[in-house]
């Protein structure tokens, strides 16, 4: 949630980043309704001065021997009646103006970085870097990870549909212990890198999804129980960071870094026609994800360590990749900064999403209402939030079925994956 004083302070820079965004955002309806809210208050003010100073000196007067019957002490106790009907009449008028306000920025994203570039779309992103071009295959005819995986007998979507819908998979034999041994590897590697482990609720409320973004303006991108207030969740971000949601922190407890896989759930609503076939894009799909809470000032490098963290997997898997910084029109709603790790596939020729690495800044804490405070000052601060994919699961695996494709159709193992995998052959 962005500052309403920023807002306020600031009306001209704020509309001129959310206008550098692929939609549509207006604050004046805002500033027109803080504005009434704040004239509000001022009359509250007033009044209740005023309403003070009767009864102090409807005190003073008896105290002194006047009669409490007498007409000037009763024409200040009915002043006094007036006003606090009125005070009382103004209480709802406020808390609606605070109400409407508030729903009108939960649905205003986060304002872009100076550090992000600007764009319109997808196009416009930056290339950062690429990694590995001495991996990527050299082998002709390379099948799409869907077709190898089915033939090898690892990869079943027709009795997943049968079990579900499309775009569900189901993963047998040594596709099942390689998935299992891609989450083993990727948790190894950032609980070595001071990651701390979290096994959270798949089901979350509304509040924890409001908190990170994701409602209201996502509510169709996520499968939400019929008779609970319960959503799954599309990401283990929603549930680890909210762990600390209403909670104050102390500074000493900062950073805090957590690493989490779950199964995430996504409608994927209107993204039909890309990615139709395969790993890519279902609606039921496994990840690690890399949770962080830090200081302001620490936040920016944060993300830079954060991005080494979801890199160092590619490069010990020895997987092509490049870094991409999005631009303005391509940044997710909640991220001030992001930067997509994109994967080889060969079979088609392409990068392809597999991580995004986002710093929130304090956009999250602000909905979440997550804050910490610093030993001997006064008053407590937002933490700035950060979280990236530590990878997507079936993507990784995708991109193995692929860059690691024998020519006799076989799947050479990646070296570090093979202590996890014991006895499976691929």
């Amino acid at each position: 949630m962005l500052d309403i004083k920023q807002i306020r302070e600031n009306p001209q820079l704020v509309q001129e980043k959310l206008n550098s965004r692929n939609g549509k955002y207006d604050i004046q309806p805002i500033l027109d309704l803080s504005q009434q809210q704040r004239e509000l208050e001022g009359k509250r003010s007033q009044l209740q001065a005023r309403s003070n100073e009767i009864g102090k000196l409807v005190g003073q007067k008896v105290k002194s021997g006047v009669d409490p019957q007498n007409p000037e002490i009763q024409a200040l106790k009915d002043e006094g009646n007036a006003i606090k009907t009125t005070l009382s009449d103004l209480e709802p008028q406020e808390k609606e103006l605070k109400t409407q306000i508030h729903e009108l920025l939960l649905a205003l994203p986060n304002l872009p970085s100076d550090f992000t570039p600007l764009g319109k779309s997808e196009d416009d992103n930056q290339e950062v870097r690429t990694w590995g071009d001495e991996y990527k295959p050299t082998n002709a005819d390379i099948l799409p990870h869907w077709e190898i995986g089915e033939k090898l007998g690892i990869l079943n979507f027709e009795r997943a549909v049968k079990i579900a819908q499309s775009r569900f998979v189901s993963l047998i034999g040594a596709g099942a212990a390689l998935e299992r041994a891609l989450i083993q590897f990727m948790l190894s590697q950032h609980i070595e890198n001071g990651y701390i482990e979290v096994s959270p609720p798949l089901l979350v409320n509304t509040d924890s999804l409001t908190g990170t973004g994701q409602l209201p303006k996502f509510a169709e991108e996520s499968f939400k129980c019929a008779d609970d207030d319960l959503w799954l969740i599309p990401t283990a971000e929603v549930p680890v960071t909210n762990f600390y949601r209403g909670e104050i922190l102390s500074a000493e407890e900062l950073p805090i870094y957590h690493c989490a896989y779950t199964p995430c759930f996504r409608r994927e609503a209107g993204s039909y026609g890309r990615d139709m076939r395969g790993l890519i894009r279902l609606h039921q799909f496994n990840k690690v994800e890399l949770v962080k809470l830090v200081k302001p000032e620490d936040s920016f490098e944060e993300l830079e360590k954060l991005l080494a963290s979801a890199e160092g997997i590619l490069q010990a898997l020895k997987l092509p990749y490049r870094v991409i910084n999005l631009c303005t029109g391509d940044l997710g709603f909640s991220s001030t900064k992001t930067y997509d790790l994109e994967v080889w596939l060969p079979s088609s020729g392409k990068y392809r999403e597999i991580s995004s690495c986002s710093n929130c800044v304090d956009f999250q804490a602000r909905r979440a209402d997550i804050r910490f405070k610093e030993a001997g000052k006064k008053g407590t601060q937002f933490v700035h939030t950060l979280n990236g994919s530590g990878l997507a699961v079936g993507r990784t695996m995708a991109a193995i079925l692929e860059n690691y494709q024998q020519a006799d159709g076989t799947i050479k193992v990646p070296e570090v994956l093979q202590v996890y995998l014991g006895r499976v052959v691929l």
